[in-house]
Parts: structure tokens; sequence; C-alpha cells
């Protein structure tokens, strides 16, 4: 029977210096953080790149001696690997999708999904008809959409940043989504590929 070391020894040992016991907390944990990765991802290369990346984050901070240990490894590195999806998202200029609570979802057109070049296409138009929609909202409508759905802002750092209530910064979005509707709309424009 083998005896199966727990994550927060295998963490302090590689701090001390076992090399080993990093390669076992990679293989112990390696199809879970991957499967988890590729599910937000959908590209196994992708994916691959971003776990290698996440374990050279993981690698520098407990060289650095920033790890604090609550004996929460795994839950730590999905966070690191969560960050890591939302910065290639950004890079590569994909919009997140926005969960609204209305029936109505002006962002659900837009889908994560592996394009051809047609489909890619008709993306690229739809997100500059998109540009060009949110263009025509008031200003203080204008501002909270982007930081919601481009910066990914929760509504908390919205209300700091713009200095209103959190119910204010949630008004403000379901106004802009609202109003996005009725300009779509009026412009008889469709927003499907």
């Amino acid at each position: 029977m083998e005896l199966q070391i727990n994550d927060s020894i295998l963490v302090k040992n590689y701090i001390a210096g076992d090399e080993k016991a990093l390669e076992i907390l990679i293989n112990r944990h390696n199809q879970r953080i991957t499967s988890f990765i590729y599910s937000k991802v959908m590209d196994r290369d992708v994916a691959e790149d971003i776990f290698q990346d996440t374990f050279i984050k993981v690698i520098k901070t407990l060289k650095r001696g920033s790890y604090s240990e609550e004996g929460k490894f795994l839950p730590w590195v999905m966070r690191i690997a969560h960050n890591l999806i939302i910065d290639h998202f950004r890079k590569n200029k994909r919009m997140p999708k926005f969960e609204g609570s209305d029936d109505f979802n002006i962002f659900s057109v837009i889908k994560d999904e592996k394009l051809n070049v047609e489909k890619q296409l008709i993306k690229d138009q739809i997100e500059s008809d998109l540009t060009l929609l949110i263009e025509e909202l008031p200003e203080d409508q204008k501002e909270v959409l982007i930081m919601r759905i481009y910066k990914d802002m929760s509504f908390k750092e919205i209300s700091e940043n713009t200095g209103v209530s959190i119910n204010t910064a949630l008004g403000r979005m379901r106004y802009a989504l609202i109003n996005l509707r009725k300009i779509v709309d009026r412009k008889n424009i469709v927003l499907t590929n």
C-alpha cells in the first residue's frame, strides 16, 4: 500500500529544495487542472500552454516564499489557472460572456467556439456592429457596460471606479442593455451568426 503524502508536506519539501516533490504535485493534479483549463479554452495547445504558465507561476511564487500555506494547494493553483485563462481571452480580444438576469442578453450572440473563416468574418462584423451600437449609449451607461463586459470588472469595482453606488451601477447596466435592444430594433439589425 502506497502512502500518499499530503500536498502541504510536498509544498514544504519543494520549498526546502526537493524538486521531486513538485513533480509529484504536478502529476497528482495534472488531469484536474488540464481538464479545467481545456473546458474554458476548448483548444488542446492553448490549454497546454496555460497549464505550463500556471506551474511557472506556481514555481516562482514558491521560490519567492510568497505562498502562504493554508492546506489549499489545489484551489490556489486553480485560481492561478483561472486568472491566466482570463488573461488569454483579454490578450486575444475575445469578449467574455455576460450572463444577464433579463430575458434578453445581447452578448450571448457572440460564441467562444472555434470558428472557420466565414464564421470568423461574421463574428468580426458582429463585434464591429456592437461597438458602433455601444457608442450610441449615454456616457454613464456606456462606461458601466465597457467596464463590466470588456474589462471584466465586478459591480463593486465599477462602483468604486465611478463613484456611484453598486445599485446605480447595476441600474446603468440594465438600462444599457435595454437601450441596446431598442437601438437594435430601431435599426433592424441582426446580430446572429
